[in-house]
């Protein structure tokens, strides 16, 4: 809890109890959970949390690039603390998301760059398929 204090308060942000629960969860969690599925989760053990201060939250974390949103074509967003350049695979069939880590996706940068002359400050790679459970 001591680090992600240091990392809230290295971002400008005051440090409150939900901020600290909000950001753990997404840390500790490769899900890539909505708003609602981590004010449910985060709900026993923080009563006092609104959902609409879940949302502030990760508003906040997402304009502090903290965590990124995912929009894989559901009705609301996820959420994701892993904000390096990365991939995301969603199962067309149970809905599951998980990270995708490929060699080379930096140098896709700066292929752009040098070709198209293309200053890239983020990008959102969701590949829909099946999964193996699925399959």
């Amino acid at each position: 809890m001591q680090e992600t204090a240091q990392i809230l308060r290295e971002k400008g942000l005051k440090v409150t109890p939900q901020r600290i629960a909000v950001y753990n969860m997404l840390l500790n969690t490769k899900e890539h959970p909505n708003a609602e599925t981590i004010y449910k989760a985060l709900q026993p053990t923080n009563p006092t949390m609104s959902l609409a201060t879940v949302y502030k939250t990760l508003d906040y974390f997402k304009q502090l690039h903290l965590v990124q949103e995912l929009n894989v074509g559901e009705p609301s967003s996820r959420y994701d603390a892993i904000v390096c350049c990365h991939p995301h695979t969603v199962c067309s069939c149970c809905g599951k998301v998980e990270d995708l880590f490929v060699e080379g996706m930096t140098e896709i940068h700066k292929k752009v760059e040098e070709e198209f002359h293309f200053h890239v400050d983020s990008e959102q790679l969701i590949l829909y398929g099946t999964c193996a459970r699925c399959q």
